[in-house]
């Protein structure tokens, strides 16, 4: 069986690790703050971000996007650690902000929950924007339940998204101004809500499952091909593959509940495996 190695500890709820330019990015939601690190337990801030970070994602250059979530924003991280406005999701965002993946060509997809989730409301269906690379931003995708985690095949193609809520991982077509089209489901996740994703190079989705507390390792059409269960019931958050050759899988974790997490009380954790694979895609 798999087991998870911890690298960082004593973090508040950490969320959307990335892999950029020989670091391990993450955010972590109660500090408010993005870090950068190593894969040694290193690691310090970069920069704060008001109304609680989300989504990270890198331009071609490498400079690094936040999003604000109740800020309704994505925010540039400059190089001193200061951040400045990148674009402005207010008329496109409900509840929060949330998830976000980048592509090639520096355009970025962001999600949002579609109702107040921290208020207790009921679910409702949300949307995808893009921010095109001139910053302006559209909707492109709807009927979506609690999008969450986003990952983007290799050749650019594909976008597959986390519906948490509907249990499911679902797909887009990719088209050259894009847009997104043929809307699919590619695989239903029964008894686990997927949260952060990430692409394996045998074109496998693995996927944090919070509730069930494990990650799991998915085909397209729903077979789980592996699981890695986590320590003591903690949440499986959201993971990436890592180091220069990308065959580190990287999970976040937390010791949190659903009452508590609203609360602000959580210990989240990175923690690290040997799957037998390296990832592929974005992020």
């Amino acid at each position: 069986m798999t087991s998870l190695t911890p690298i960082i500890s004593g973090l508040g709820f950490a969320e959307a690790p990335r892999w950029q330019d020989g670091k391990l990015w993450f955010v972590d939601y109660f500090a408010g703050k993005v870090f950068s690190g190593d894969l040694s337990g290193n690691y310090a801030p970069v920069a704060a971000v008001e109304g609680t970070p989300g989504g990270l994602g890198f331009l071609p250059d490498g400079t690094p996007l936040v999003v604000s979530q109740s800020g309704f924003s994505v925010l540039k991280i400059e190089k001193d650690g200061s951040v400045s406005p990148y674009a402005d999701l207010k008329d496109f965002c409900i509840g929060a902000a949330n998830e976000m993946v980048t592509d090639a060509k520096g355009r970025a997809y962001v999600g949002h929950h579609g109702f107040n989730f921290f208020g207790g409301a009921a679910p409702e269906p949300s949307t995808l924007v893009m921010i095109d690379t001139d910053r302006s931003v559209r909707k492109v995708a709807e009927g979506l339940i609690f999008p969450n985690g986003m990952a983007i095949t290799p050749d650019g193609r594909t976008l597959i998204v986390a519906e948490s809520f509907a249990n499911r991982l679902s797909a887009f077509d990719i088209q050259p101004d894009g847009s997104l089209t043929n809307q699919r489901i590619w695989a239903e996740t029964p008894g686990h809500t997927p949260d952060g994703i990430c692409l394996d190079a045998d074109g496998c989705v693995w996927a944090g499952s919070p509730l069930s507390g494990t990650f799991l390792r998915v085909r397209e059409g729903g077979e789980i091909v592996q699981t890695i269960k986590t320590t003591d019931e903690r949440w499986a958050v959201a993971c990436v593959f890592a180091g220069a050759d990308r065959r580190t899988l990287c999970c976040v974790t937390a010791a949190t509940t659903l009452e508590t997490m609203p609360q602000g009380k959580s210990t989240a954790y990175i923690e690290t495996a040997d799957v037998g694979t390296s990832g592929a895609g974005r992020p």
